[in-house]
């Protein structure tokens, strides 16, 4: 059976254009409730089109068009596709351009959040392990704890309470440790103090954290996000250039059902998902030998061969990870030779090639 995925089908709809129009159907933001359902006989897809009222008549051949377009894709049995004027929008051609809300980050070339559907599946583990070797590669790299209610950055990096220092235009200045730039709410808190915040705190705390911080010039700025798709997460999305996002998932089923959640929201937001990283994937017993599936095993790739998107590898559910991160000493640079140590270099490899395949020259999200 083919598994046929969102990400192809919004691919496939860039390349149409409303009449009087140079932009796609996609980059207006008309593709609504996109549905794609993978059955024995074939994919069946679903979405709407939406247009301004006095429009309907005139983008019927559009519809139309935008359906057997995907009618074309391999493995789709059926296509719906109608078109709505729920909102009342001018017509295509006098359309504005929406005011730029996003914060500028313009020293940094590329942006990736390393997220999760849930929390407990090690997401800011690996995301400071990735950190670390794409610093150790000879990337200029940042790392941002977006946890605001749980950040643990500051503990898995080892970097000492205090408030960070300021530059003279009042910019937060970034905390260099093992050759990362690090930013984190928990530098400015102590580290058993709750944050009983409500959204639109949550939410100028993360542009503070983003767009108040002297970042300078990176190669690349990871994200470490909070678990699950709520507001912090929209922050994130609609206000930076995110060149990709990584999901963290145990190979466990619950664990894999909050991580296709994670993907659908990048991919709804047409945020690239570079790829799923399965952790805490085996224990190997370090007196025996034997090794152990306590999550179960293999789910997480055959989750990435179903929605379509790259599998970046296991990490092994290793002591080793466990004792380095509690001493603020990441495994890729305490034990460089250990097995998750090479793992991890392997992922951030594989991320940094995808990076370079956005952008050959290197330049610019």
């Amino acid at each position: 059976m083919h598994n046929l995925n969102e990400s192809s089908v919004l691919n496939t709809l860039r390349a149409l254009k409303p009449p009087g129009s140079d932009k796609d159907i996609v980059a207006l933001n008309m593709v609504s409730g996109l549905d794609v359902q993978n059955t024995p006989d074939g994919a069946k897809v679903r979405f709407a089109i939406e247009v301004g009222p006095e429009e309907g008549e005139a983008m019927e051949p559009l519809r139309k068009e935008a359906e057997e377009a995907v009618k074309k894709l391999p493995g789709v049995a059926s296509v719906a596709a109608i078109l709505t004027a729920h909102r009342h929008a001018p017509p295509i051609s006098q359309k504005q351009p929406k005011p730029e809300t996003r914060i500028d980050l313009g020293g940094v070339k590329h942006i990736v959040a390393v997220a999760s559907g849930k929390g407990g599946v090690g997401k800011s583990t690996v995301a400071v392990n990735l950190a670390v070797a794409f610093a150790r590669d000879g990337l200029k790299t940042g790392l941002l704890d977006a946890d605001i209610y749980g950040p643990s950055v500051p503990r898995l990096m080892g970097v000492p309470e205090g408030k960070p220092g300021m530059n003279a235009e009042g910019e937060l200045l970034p905390v260099m440790q093992h050759g990362v730039a690090v930013m984190s709410i928990g530098f400015m808190i102590k580290e058993d103090t709750p944050m009983i915040w409500r959204g639109p705190m949550v939410h100028r705390a993360l542009q503070q954290l983003l767009g108040d911080v002297a970042w300078g010039v990176l190669d690349v700025l990871v994200i470490d996000m909070p678990p699950g798709t709520g507001d912090a997460q929209l922050t994130i999305v609609q206000q930076t250039s995110l060149s990709g996002a990584i999901i963290v998932s145990t190979p466990q089923d619950i664990a894999l059902l909050d991580a296709r959640k994670g993907i659908n929201m990048f991919l709804k937001a047409h945020v690239p998902v570079l790829g799923l990283i399965e952790n805490m994937s085996a224990f190997v017993c370090p007196h025996c030998g034997q090794t152990s599936h306590i999550f179960g095993h293999g789910g997480a790739k055959a989750e990435a061969e179903k929605l379509g998107v790259p599998f970046l590898g296991e990490i092994p559910l290793d002591v080793a990870v466990r004792e380095t991160s509690d001493a603020g000493r990441p495994i890729v640079a305490a034990k460089t030779e250990s097995p998750p140590a090479k793992a991890y270099r392997r992922m951030a490899g594989a991320i940094t090639t995808a990076l370079q395949g956005q952008n050959p020259d290197g330049q610019g999200r």
